[in-house]
């Protein structure tokens, strides 16, 4: 089959097509023709080796986080599908690879297709649905009347949050460009913060919960919009002694990865607030359970721009640059 590797951690030149044997399938796994991948901020990620300290993916490695297809096999004790089935799936993280013709994917991180959507807007989705419902959801726990930040609405994991969050009740807020007020809007924010005219901090107050997407600056002043007792959920600040616990790193990595969040934490404290860092997980379950809010238009997929699968390098180079003006990156089978 046809896949897209990372042969060496770096930047472009560490990639190449080439073709390799089909996967092989294993007694519980589902072998998928993919249609569709998702390109995400992950990729990059990945690709230039950010995650190799506690993440150590044995290179040559096929990149790629989201799919869309066609069940083609299934291993013997498969009980959930069958060929022929329409579905999609982010991968567990040790599984990654949808660049490429084919993946075999555990069924239990496998889920049917919704069916209003497309591959390729299906494609744009698990990553980041995923990530929206385990932030608001498990961690944030957002309840309906509660107030929900969620920085960068217009992106592809901000774009799905807000609709979440207005789907669970909330009076929800973002923060956008001046272009994107009309997108915010529309896909259901109450607030839609202008950052390039105004400071998020000096206009909200008293929020319950924060999904921060961007890190930094951005999440110090995230703290101090929180009224005492609420949660910041990053997935761009700094790991937290949870994190380290749930990926078993070992005691060194596991202090280090510690004392990196110790300020972040620190400061929480100060302001009464929670901060808790997510990697998320893939879960066919939890995709199931999005499934009903995605076929009856309470979260639709925001697409900004489908490449030929041919041109996956160029599709990351689009994401790279910062070129997407709204949600999602896709590159599709021809």
């Amino acid at each position: 089959m046809k896949a897209f590797m990372v042969e060496k951690y770096g930047d472009r030149a560490g990639m190449r097509a080439a073709e390799i044997p089909d996967p092989q399938v294993g007694a519980d796994d589902v072998l998928v023709k993919i249609h569709a991948a998702g390109v995400n901020p992950l990729d990059l990620r990945i690709r230039n080796g950010d995650f190799k300290t506690f993440m150590p993916y044995r290179l040559p490695l096929i990149l790629g986080n989201d799919l869309a297809g066609t069940v083609v096999r299934v291993g013997p004790s498969v009980t959930r599908f069958a060929v022929g089935d329409e579905v999609y799936a982010r991968p567990a993280k040790d599984r990654i690879g949808t660049f490429a013709e084919l993946i075999a994917v555990h069924q239990d991180d496998l889920a049917p297709k919704p069916a209003s959507l497309t591959m390729v807007e299906a494609a744009s989705l698990p990553l980041v649905a995923l990530t929206a419902w385990q932030a608001l959801v498990e961690r944030a726990r957002v309840q309906p009347g509660q107030k929900v930040l969620i920085h960068a609405g217009a992106g592809g994991l901000g774009s799905i949050a807000v609709q979440l969050a207005k789907a669970l009740g909330a009076h929800v807020a973002t923060t956008v460009s001046t272009a994107k007020v009309g997108l915010a809007k529309d896909l259901g924010a109450d607030v839609a913060v202008d950052y390039r005219t105004q400071d998020f901090e000096e206009v909200l107050d008293g929020y319950d919960v924060v999904l921060d997407s961007l890190g930094g600056e951005n999440l110090a002043k995230s703290l101090r919009v929180l009224k005492p007792g609420s949660t910041v959920v990053s997935v761009a600040g700094p790991p937290d002694p949870a994190f380290a616990r749930e990926l078993g790193a070992n005691p060194i990595l596991r202090l280090a990865m510690t004392a990196l969040g110790f300020t972040t934490r620190r400061n929480a404290k100060r302001h009464g607030v929670t901060y808790s860092f997510l990697f998320m997980k893939a879960s066919g379950d939890q995709l199931r359970e999005l499934a009903p809010l995605i076929d009856t238009g309470k979260i639709r997929p925001v697409v900004d721009r489908v490449f030929p699968f041919e041109e996956t390098l160029q599709a990351m180079d689009y994401v790279e640059k910062g070129r997407a003006k709204a949600g999602k990156v896709v590159v599709a089978m021809t």
